[in-house]
């Protein structure tokens, strides 16, 4: 299965609308995730002319884009033997790996006195939010960022998105710059 990813489109504020090269970048996937900070569905309603797209709810998607059908805060999936988890952020403890320990917060305490169940760390862990692209793995799990087509490295223009490539249990990710 090949999958378009992409994040941080911030249409219309940092563009008008989603550059023409997606277009091409995305000819044949399956599916495109969209890590969140879209701003306007009109970017979903695009890119679905290419294939079926799923979202996670940026910081700031707001308004209408929070309504659509197609955003959640996070999607999970099973895609040919791999789970795949589709996030705006990556998680804390990944963002601030050096934080000292007089920093952290304490254990939480919970009604009945136990915490939730916790999730299976995912194989794979889609996320944007950073405007960089990433690949990295961290223990049994593969992150992946595929930057922003519109603003990586918070500037304005041509970026980059990447495709994913879920084989026989294998995935390989290739950034493309715009």
């Amino acid at each position: 299965m090949q999958i378009g990813l992409i994040s941080d489109t911030h249409i219309p504020d940092v563009q008008e609308k989603l550059p023409i090269e997606i277009m091409s970048a995305f000819r044949g996937v399956d599916l495109i995730l969209h890590a969140g900070d879209v701003y306007n569905p009109s970017v979903l309603d695009d890119l679905e002319c290419i294939a079926p797209v799923l979202v996670s709810r940026g910081d700031d998607d707001d308004g209408e884009i929070g309504m659509d059908r197609r955003v959640q805060e996070k999607h999970i999936l099973k895609i040919e033997g791999q789970t795949l988890l589709l996030a705006h952020e990556r998680p804390f403890e990944l963002r601030f790996p050096d934080m000292p320990p007089s920093l952290k917060l304490p254990p939480l305490e919970y009604k009945n006195g136990q915490a939730p169940k916790k999730e299976d760390p995912p194989d794979i862990y889609v996320f944007g939010h950073e405007h960089n692209t990433v690949i990295e793995q961290v223990e049994n799990t593969l992150y992946v960022n595929p930057g922003s087509p519109t603003y990586l490295h918070y500037k304005h223009g041509l970026g980059t998105v990447a495709i994913l490539e879920i084989h026989s249990g294998r995935a390989d990710v290739s950034f493309l710059q715009l």
